[in-house]
């Protein structure tokens, strides 16, 4: 079996990478003869090819050998290689328009797609994730922003910090007034931001105290879904009904909305659920959050005001408040500052994909070599042609020719 890991090819260039030298090192020692093991060239890639070396993994420039391929972003359409196998995010689950050429293109070349976000254990937990660094630079960085639209400090960029140490170091010249934060999702994302607070000593309320209290020093909550929705029959909450039918129910955020200054958005959004507010609630003199770290970037989805992903190079944009138009960040006090980078990981690229690789090592590495793997069967989007049958659901996304 021949292993290949890719160069990113997306545009603005990912530095990450799925497995690290030292990684790769333990496999192939592990493995033995039966496995052979090569990284595709890259000037840009976190780790240095003369990394990989030093290691004893091979570096290429062709990887037209190689049975299957990992990487971390989608695939360029012209990079991909016919007939092969690929590990790597593909964003196309949710219908997102954005990569249904990509879809149609591993459909023509005949590949077999096995997207991480997709790998589960038998609890149906995911178990290779990059959502706690996510979590992690998604909630320094909106610290970051508040620091560049109040003016109260200065911070370094996540990407000028040499890893997390060097983050808590910095966040040490954070001084909050008594704002109040709110946070949505408590899983892998959520728990990154939650390490964040915990580091920088921000106390936690519930939500009720949130809504109700006053407090002489910054505070935050944490939301779960029933929090802030409510079914529209009843105004009841269920978890399994909502997550069976997320249509049903209606937002309740807007509470949290007029007494929060901070929103950080963690959570997972089906599109079939309501937002958490519409774009005309920030038309308000009510509605209060001035700041939104939107870390899921989901376009148009849970969090209105993310109109587009931005950039570790441009990581803020403005929204107005009375037209809803972008603006430039912290141009005007009184308009919403959104960030909203979709590779938050890449700005401790070296740290994330250290841990994305121990998680692949333990969860996939083991099942490259079974005759059949329930847990990659399961996250096979498409083999030989066609989807499978799990995610037939997607032959209207990739036969339309819109």
């Amino acid at each position: 079996m021949k292993i290949g890991i890719i160069r990113e090819g997306k545009i603005p260039a990912d530095q990450r990478t799925p497995f690290s030298p030292e990684i790769l090192h333990e496999i192939q020692k592990r493995v033995g003869d039966g496995l052979s093991i090569c990284v595709e060239t890259s000037a840009f890639r976190c780790y240095t090819d003369e990394e990989y070396q030093e290691q004893g993994i091979e570096v290429v420039s062709d990887l037209s050998k190689v049975d299957i391929l990992f990487g971390v972003k989608e695939v360029p359409i012209d990079q991909l290689i016919p007939e092969k196998t690929y590990f790597f995010f593909s964003h196309t689950i949710k219908k997102q328009p954005r990569n249904k050429s990509l879809l149609q293109a591993i459909l023509a070349k005949s590949i077999r797609l096995i997207d991480y976000e997709l790998l589960k254990n038998p609890q149906g937990e995911r178990v290779v994730a990059f959502g706690r660094w996510a979590g992690v630079v998604g909630a320094y960085n909106a610290f970051w922003t508040y620091g560049k639209k109040t003016g109260l400090y200065e911070l370094r960029r996540a990407s000028a910090c040499k890893d997390l140490e060097d983050l808590k170091v910095e966040l040490r010249k954070v001084v909050l007034p008594p704002i109040k934060i709110i946070v949505t999702g408590s899983g892998r994302v959520g728990k990154g931001v939650l390490e964040i607070l915990a580091i920088m000593g921000v106390r936690e309320v519930t939500p009720q105290q949130f809504l109700e209290d006053d407090f002489e020093e910054a505070v935050f909550t944490c939301l779960s879904s029933a929090d802030y929705l409510r079914r529209k029959s009843d105004g009841g909450y269920e978890r399994s009904h909502f997550y069976a039918n997320p249509e049903a129910y209606e937002s309740q955020f807007l509470p949290f909305a007029q007494v929060g200054e901070i929103l950080i958005a963690a959570a997972y959004w089906d599109p079939k659920a309501p937002r958490l507010f519409e774009f005309e609630a920030i038309r308000s003199p009510k509605f209060s959050i001035s700041v939104i770290a939107d870390i899921t970037c989901d376009i148009d989805g849970s969090v209105p005001t993310t109109r587009r992903a931005s950039t570790i190079l441009n990581p803020v944009y403005d929204v107005d408040r009375d037209s809803m138009q972008e603006l430039p960040p912290f141009g005007k006090q009184h308009s919403i500052s959104v960030m909203a980078i979709d590779n938050l990981p890449c700005e401790l690229p070296r740290e994330s994909s250290a841990e994305f690789a121990r998680q692949l090592r333990e969860w996939v590495v083991p099942e490259l070599s079974k005759s059949i793997s329930p847990i990659l069967e399961k996250a096979t989007i498409a083999r030989d042609g066609d989807l499978t049958l799990e995610f037939m659901y997607l032959s209207d996304y990739v036969n339309d020719a819109g």
